[in-house]
Parts: structure tokens; sequence; C-alpha cells
């Protein structure tokens, strides 16, 4: 039998597998976790992560790390 319980409220990390399948990753209190597949086709997201910049390109609009783990410049940056 499936258990099935509401997602809304729960916090999680968006995790990336090396084949770019997207899971959602989440901790219990003893840090053990478990990656749900992410089937959800229009999933509203607040991002809460201070590591958390987009980037805007005349090659690419994307969601990275700031510009300092990066190991970029970061001279353009705005909060």
């Amino acid at each position: 039998m499936t258990a099935i319980k509401s997602a809304n409220g729960v916090t999680g990390q968006l995790i990336t597998t090396f084949d770019g399948t997207v899971y959602f990753r989440v901790y219990d209190e003893d840090h053990n976790f478990k990656d749900y597949e992410l089937a959800h086709s229009d999933l509203t997201v607040t991002i809460d992560d201070v590591d958390a910049f987009f980037y805007n390109d005349e090659f690419t609009t994307r969601l990275d790390h700031s510009p300092a783990t990066l190991g970029l410049d970061h001279g353009n940056t705005t909060q």
C-alpha cells in the first residue's frame, strides 16, 4: 500500500544526480534523508538559501551558488 501525506510546508533541498534526475531531499531529526523523485509539474518554490544567486548574461539564465562560493568576481552582485 502506498503511504500518502501532504508535502505542504516541508523543507528540503533540490538534489540533481549525475544523470540529471532531480529529487527533493528531506531530512528527519536523526539526519537520515529520503529522496523524492520530482514529478510535480508546476511546484511553487521559495528560495531560503543565502548562497543562491541568479545569473543572467547573453548566453544563459541560471540559479547557482554565490559568486564567492564559485570563486568568481562579485562586481555585479545585487541583493
